[in-house]
């Protein structure tokens, strides 16, 4: 059904329509949203028993419906309150943003007098200092007649592009709705996970979907989301990858519907990080000191309008028209997220602390569906994202660095530092808490650099600061963040290093769930699918899924014929046996290669286990050819390595378990017809990772499975996944360790093999450990 009127929060209306000038990020860091809310709560706590705060107001305008939530309104007094949270010094506010903020007041205040029919108001903006907790009030008296002016002068302005939206969204509903398959048919599995990815998005669910390589994922699940979305009224698909290189398959299947499907106007966008997007690096996001920041918002209009009518942006693209605008393309592409159908991006623009999409998501009310690709990789990446690592050669750089100014402040954080690792014997401590002290004095260096760092932007430009300084008041900030969030999810430990006084203070997140729950909740759905994801009980655990999570395993297109897997029970790979293993291991690859010349993949868990057989393999057995992954590989290094998989080539390629090569590439055919894993994989005992487990036992049980067994067998399952690839593949996989054998490992191999014990017959016995002290 066509949408007659378009809606608007009253933060983006304003946003689209009061801000002209420069693009100027010289101001201060922004705090984050729980020191935000804490602000607003605190203002309003301070106002009297007449004083309400967030109110709801809904007002229209023609085809519009502006919506939002007045931050304060004393109707007894007459006064209405934007409040706005901020860290630094106030003077160096930009007068635009400024005049924004205005324009959010006196909107609020034109629907508050038309809602409870007040003739006069006082208008306040309040600027809440979240460190000092001091406000700063500007007010204007304004009457109901110049406050309905404002509103309308937004509204007008804005009208145009909201009709041409409006039309849009209808062509693009009725594209969706006779939306067919661009195949003629679907590939076995694909029309399973396509309806069950259909049914999550109509019904508003959380879906699980365990699907194998060759089923095509990517095309299913856009495919069946964007065929839900005029029915469910979703708004926007956002599409989440690992990493960047993983945006291509969903561009080119988006490619693909559009082109099947004649007319379709989809308008697609991929965001990349600003360091891959920006035209000046060596210059800082302000008009003095940037072309492409000077006069943005007064350029912006035309090109958003000319982003709109591309359909499809991928960030080449949108780096092009950004150039024939002359604007920053990386603050055009965060401005298209609001007008773009399909989002594709790497995970943190969702899922991180302080993530675009999120924020954008929760502002406006959309609904939107969530496609989260390779989702085994969703649970280190988000612990990655809240965590943070701080180390006592950074604060004494830091130290040194500093301006003159913020010294004491630096050398008061190195001595709330000392006071957190005296007396320390173990190399690897946890804390209950973060300490007091110590938070406390990240704070003030945080607050004094903020003022500093816009100061001297203002005067000097980028260079003005020590880039190690200006890094490590980065990670300080987000230090402090953590900190306020720090609960049971995570712990704070010290870590000894070797050389006098060198130590790491680290908040380390272990379950990420209380983070990524929120996010999960604010979605109209979510599908989040691999080829491993199994227990689904540990996906849901870790990344705080609901209890109504759906789970789909697809079955694999592929016959255990194509795969012969043998687990080599006999030989162990744990650290205290590598030596005795090296050479039999050597010894069956070598046997295999000569059975069934071809290109191989050999996967160990360590790279010096990796440099032991494969001397053994070139010493015993010179007539393979192996070539082998270093510790630092370039891109350049890594497409050498891969290039040596051709159809026509022979040889074995060595590799690290969890590496670049036991994930995310592809050689098909006869590219790779073999791999051997000589690992269980599980991430090495340590003491962080045994910190890991019990935190885990103590908060959701299972914590040796949750730690080891289970990340350890995803690695080694999408290792061996590089050998089938399509319906034709054939080849052979090798698995040694002696745990293998057990009946709770295998039931995490993928449900399509048929591993068979190798060799059938009696294995042969290993050479005896040598004595100690004895020549071998």
């Amino acid at each position: 059904m066509p949408i007659s009127a378009y809606t608007v929060a009253v933060r983006e209306l304003c946003a689209f329509t009061a801000k002209t000038g420069d693009l100027d990020l010289r101001f201060t860091p922004s705090p984050s949203s729980d020191e935000g809310i804490a602000g607003h709560k605190l203002v309003a706590a301070r106002r009297g028993a007449t004083h309400r705060a967030e109110i709801p107001v809904q007002d229209t305008y023609e085809d519009l419906i502006v919506r939002g939530r007045a931050d304060g309104f004393d109707e007894t007094h007459g006064i209405v309150e934007e409040v706005k949270t901020f860290k630094g010094d106030l003077t160096r506010l930009p007068e635009n943003q400024r005049a924004l903020h205005w324009a959010q007041a006196k909107v609020y205040g034109a629907m508050l007098c038309k809602a409870f029919g007040i003739e006069r108001l006082t208008v306040r903006l309040v600027y809440f200092d979240v460190d000092s907790g001091e406000e700063t009030t500007l007010e204007q008296g304004c009457s109901a007649a110049e406050l309905a002016d404002v509103f309308a002068a937004q509204c007008r302005t804005f009208l145009q592009w909201a009709r041409s939206e409006l039309a849009h969204r209808a062509a693009r509903d009725a594209a969706l709705d006779a939306l067919k398959f661009i195949h003629p048919d679907f590939r076995a599995g694909q029309r399973r996970l396509a309806e069950q990815t259909y049914l999550a998005a109509k019904l508003g669910r959380v879906l699980l979907a365990q699907a194998g390589t060759g089923i095509g994922k990517t095309l299913a699940t856009l495919f069946s989301t964007l065929k839900a979305m005029p029915a469910k009224g979703i708004a926007k698909v956002f599409f989440l990858t690992a990493k960047s290189s993983g945006h291509e398959p969903p561009l080119a299947a988006l490619r693909q519907i559009v082109a099947g499907n004649a007319g379709m106007p989809l308008r697609v966008l991929e965001l990349v990080a600003r360091s891959k997007s920006c035209e000046h690096p060596d210059k800082a996001c302000h008009g003095e000191s940037c072309p492409l920041a000077r006069g943005f918002y007064d350029r912006l209009p035309a090109a958003r309008q000319g982003a709109a009518a591309r359909g499809a942006l991928a960030a080449a693209d949108l780096r092009g028209l950004a150039r024939e605008h002359g604007i920053c393309p990386y603050y055009l592409a965060q401005e298209m997220a609001r007008w773009s159908d399909v989002v594709i991006a790497d995970y943190n623009y969702l899922l991180d602390a302080t993530a675009l999409l999120h924020t954008l998501t929760v502002v406006n009310g959309w609904p939107v569906a969530l496609l989260i690709d390779e989702a085994h990789n969703l649970v280190d990446r988000a612990r990655a994202m809240y965590t943070v690592s701080l180390s006592r050669d950074e604060l004494r750089t830091a130290a040194q660095t500093a301006p003159e100014a913020l010294r004491k402040t630096v050398q008061r954080l190195g001595r709330a530092w000392s006071s957190v690792t005296a007396g320390r014997t173990e190399p690897y401590e946890v804390e209950a808490a973060v300490p007091e002290r110590f938070a406390t004095a990240a704070g003030d260096v945080c607050s004094a650099t903020s003022d500093a760092l816009a100061g001297a932007m203002a005067a000097a430009g980028p260079q003005a600061l020590d880039p190690a300084f200006v890094e490590f008041y980065f990670k300080l900030l987000q230090f402090r963040r953590l900190a306020d969030t720090f609960d049971s999810h995570s712990v704070f430990d010290v870590t000894t290093l070797p050389g006098r006084g060198r130590s790491e203070l680290t908040i380390r997140n272990v379950i990420p769930a209380p983070f990524l729950k929120p996010r999960f909740a604010a979605m109209s759905s979510t599908v989040l699918f691999s080829a491993t994801l199994q227990p689904q009980r540990f996906y849901a655990d870790m990344l705080g899924l609901p209890d109504d999570t759906g789970w789909v395993e697809i079955e694999a297109p592929f016959s255990p014929e194509q795969l012969a897997v043998r687990l080599v029970t006999h030989l162990p790979t744990r650290f205290a046996s590598r030596q005795r293993s090296a050479q039999p291991i050597a010894d069956l690859i070598a046997d295999q290669f000569r059975a069934q010349p071809g290109n191989y993949l050999a996967f160990f868990s360590s790279f010096d286990y990796l440099e032991m057989v494969a001397r053994r393999l070139a010493e015993s057995s010179p007539d393979v050819p192996l070539w082998k992954q270093h510790r630092t590989m370039r891109d350049a290094d890594r497409a050498e390595f891969l290039a040596r998989f051709s159809p026509d080539s022979a040889g074995v390629g060595f590799a690290v378990l969890g590496g670049s090569f036991a994930e995310g590439i592809d050689l098909p055919g006869r590219r790779l017809i073999g791999a051997f894993v000589a690992t269980l994989g599980m991430p090495q005992v340590n003491a962080v990772n045994d910190q890991y487990r019990r935190t885990i036992d103590a908060e959701l049980g299972s914590g040796f499975e949750y730690t080891y067994l289970y990340p350890g067998l995803r690695k080694v399952v999408q290792a061996a996944g590089r050998v089938i690839r399509t319906a034709t593949d054939t080849g052979t996989l090798y698995l040694i360790d002696e745990r293998y054998g057990r009946a709770t490992v295998r039931a995490l191999l993928p449900a399509w093999w048929s591993p068979v014990r190798w060799p059938t017959a009696r294995p042969p016995q290993l050479p005896a450990p040598a004595a100690p002290g004895c020549a071998r």
